[in-house]
Formats: structure tokens, sequence, C-alpha cells
């Protein structure tokens, strides 16, 4: 079952193609909130963002390519550990301002926010565990 997604790098493609958009879809609003983000706080943003529902409660951000130069040689340099532990504690930095972007394009309050990256592969993952909307899609208690 493929789960709703939108991506800088796809909305980009349909507006070559002259298909609009809306405004309103709240996985690019995410998605681009997100890369705007990165870029003031990292000094670059990453080429391919993507914003998409894991269920009803779980909100995944896919950053690609987002390293700088500096960080990409620390990566040359095999500094992988030195690395994840400067990008995370600037990403859980950054936590109020991730969950806003997510509150306001949805509508709903995060309850629960995990962030990591693969040093190797050059991607990040923003993790949002929503409150349940109201709809009785929320989790079941055991």
């Amino acid at each position: 079952m493929r789960m709703p997604e939108e991506t800088t790098e796809a909305a980009d493609q349909e507006c070559r193609v002259g298909t609009a958009l809306s405004d309103r879809s709240p996985m690019l609003e995410i998605s681009n909130a997100m890369v705007r983000l990165y870029k003031e706080a990292f000094g670059r943003g990453p080429t391919k963002a993507r914003a998409q529902l894991a269920g009803h409660d779980t909100l995944v951000v896919i950053l690609e390519n987002s390293l700088t130069v500096a960080e990409r040689n620390l990566v040359a340099m095999g500094e992988h550990q030195r690395l994840r532990e400067a990008r995370l504690f600037f990403q859980y930095a950054l936590e109020d301002q991730f969950r806003a972007i997510v509150e306001q394009a949805l509508g709903r309050r995060t309850v629960a926010f995990i962030s990591g990256i693969d040093t190797s592969r050059d991607v990040a993952m923003e993790v949002f565990t929503l409150e349940p909307d109201g709809n009785g899609a929320g989790p079941v208690d055991d």
C-alpha cells in the first residue's frame, strides 16, 4: 500500500510541465519548510525532501544530500561518529521549529520527535508521532 507523499523534486517537475499543484498540500508544505530550515541552520539545504504519513499518527520526513563541504570532509576522514554527534545536536536543537512546521501544516499536535542521520549515505530523517486526529484512527490501547 502506497502512502501519500510529496517531494520537492516532484513538485519542480510538475511545475515545469505546466501542471498546477495545490497550494494546500501539507506534505509538500512540510517538505519545503524542512528544506528551508535545514538551509538556515546548516548553510545548505537538502536537494531532495519527501514527507509522508506512515499510518494515521506517524509522519516521516526524509531529507537527502544535506551535508556541507566540511561534513563531507569528515565522512572522507572516516569521522562518522563525530559528524553524527554534531549533526544530531543541531537537529535536536531545532526540535521546536520542526514540530511547529508539522503542527501548522497538519493542524495536529506532535507528541514525539525522533531525528537521525546516515552519514555514509547522506540521508537524514525526522520522524513525528502525532496526536490522534479524533477520527477513530489513533493507536489501539491494549
